[in-house]
């Protein structure tokens, strides 16, 4: 066994392991079982100064609350508050526990635990309740200009309730934005037991976007918005995932050249991920391939034995949850994603900056980025054997495979960080307090 420095490449021999550092971040990626592993451990945060403010550009101070976890909603609202803050905002993070991906120092970043207190008499804790309380606190305590709140549920319901209770206390009117991601509409939302909360509290928002023009449509569809709601695309950060492959990794993981596919969920019954075992199943019996199978979650028990009886196995590495998808993505040569349904596809337009070319379904809003036969292809939800020949095809001929991925690469750019965040900024002003944003 050995460990890799990313800096130099080296090998080195077990139990002797060297920290490098890059951009005031320590990256020693350890192999491990012929995997790659993040020591994270040995990880310190990126230390970030932000960027001074023009003389006719006022700063804000926002409150984003959101899911802390690997979801996309949570990745994108923290992404958001990173960006925000480096622009010279200052962003306060309200969430039970440290988002996964906020793993940088910055002098304008504020993060504000929502702590629930537990008594015998609650079988299920108020969280919601204990939210607001939070909202309220930091919105009056560091004098918020708004609060921008992600996935609907309880999100935005809680977010009403601190709103009225800030106006009661002190008459101020703290603009509430709501962001839809998805299943918190298209799933949970259109639950009979939840379906009023979310509807009212909607409606209660100053402001509502949504990821991706499909998910606008299906609210207005399953629900009695009586609202605008605005489109804005998630992002993605080009510069972070346009990275040249470690040539060390790929060797790791594809020792004799092979083609590396690559899927990453939580492995939830909507995300297919049978399908993505079935898929390269059928790559396999054509040419040498290697799977990559990034996260974790209630299915992947079964995927793991589907794999065994399938005899592929020795082909397939699970590696569990990642921070550092872009080194992984960067030897990645396709991105499987078969979903039944993605309000946009936030994980595939991360490949897709990375110059992986992605194969999915035509589901919800993936048609929406992923162009089909120009940056990838599309197939209808469990037609298997139309997404395996696509792959077949295409990693068959490396000329295709080659233009497809900077293909994928363009695309992507048109939804960089770099153009989202003004959308964001011109949002938030038309909603910002009369005075001067302090």
């Amino acid at each position: 066994m050995c460990c890799l420095s990313k800096q130099g490449e080296r090998n080195l021999p077990i139990g002797e392991i060297i920290v490098t550092c890059a951009t005031n971040r320590f990256d020693v990626w350890c192999l491990k079982f012929g995997v790659i592993w993040n020591l994270a451990g040995l990880n310190a945060p990126k230390i970030l100064n932000p960027k001074p403010q023009t003389p006719n550009q006022e700063s804000m101070r926002i409150g984003i609350v959101c899911y802390p976890t690997f979801g996309g909603s949570g990745v994108l609202a923290t992404e958001l508050g990173k960006a925000l803050a480096d622009e010279g905002h200052e962003v306060h993070f309200i969430t039970y526990q440290q988002p996964v991906r906020l793993n940088v120092f910055n002098a304008n970043i504020f993060y504000h635990e929502v702590r629930v207190p537990t008594y015998p008499l609650f079988d299920y804790p108020p969280y919601e309740v204990a939210l607001a309380s939070t909202m309220v606190d930091v919105i009056m305590n560091h004098d918020l200009d708004l609060l921008h709140v992600h996935y609907a549920i309880p999100h935005a319901s809680a977010a009403y309730m601190a709103k009225q209770i800030v106006k009661q206390k002190n008459g101020r009117n703290i603009p509430v934005i709501t962001t839809l991601h998805g299943t918190d509409i298209t799933l949970v939302g259109k639950d009979k037991t939840y379906e009023p909360v979310v509807t009212f509290s909607i409606n209660e928002s100053d402001a509502i976007t949504a990821v991706s023009q499909n998910l606008r449509d299906e609210t207005f569809k399953s629900f009695a918005i009586r609202k605008e709601i605005e489109v804005i695309y998630n992002f993605v950060d080009v510069t972070r995932f346009n990275k040249k492959p470690i040539d060390a990794f790929r060797k790791v993981i594809a020792p004799h050249g092979e083609k590396i596919l690559i899927h990453a969920s939580n492995f939830r019954k909507v995300k297919r991920v049978d399908d993505v075992v079935k898929i390269f199943a059928a790559v396999r019996k054509e040419m040498p391939a290697k799977l990559l199978m990034v996260g974790d979650g209630p299915e992947r028990p079964a995927i793991e034995e589907l794999a065994r009886d399938l005899g592929i196995d020795e082909d397939v590495r699970f590696l569990g949850k990642q921070e550092q998808m872009e080194d992984i993505l960067a030897v990645s040569d396709v991105f499987l994603l078969p979903s039944e349904y993605e309000s946009f596809g936030l994980a595939a337009l991360e490949a897709m900056a990375a110059r992986a070319v992605v194969i999915s379904t035509n589901a919800g809003g993936l048609a929406e980025i992923n162009v089909q036969h120009e940056t990838g292809f599309l197939a209808n939800v469990g037609d298997v054997s139309a997404m395996s020949s696509f792959a077949i095809d295409l990693l068959r001929d490396e000329a295709k495979l080659e233009i497809m991925k900077e293909a994928a690469y363009q695309q992507a750019c048109r939804f960089d960080i770099k153009n989202i965040i003004p959308v964001y900024e011109k949002l938030y002003s038309r909603f910002c307090r009369m005075e001067p944003c302090k």
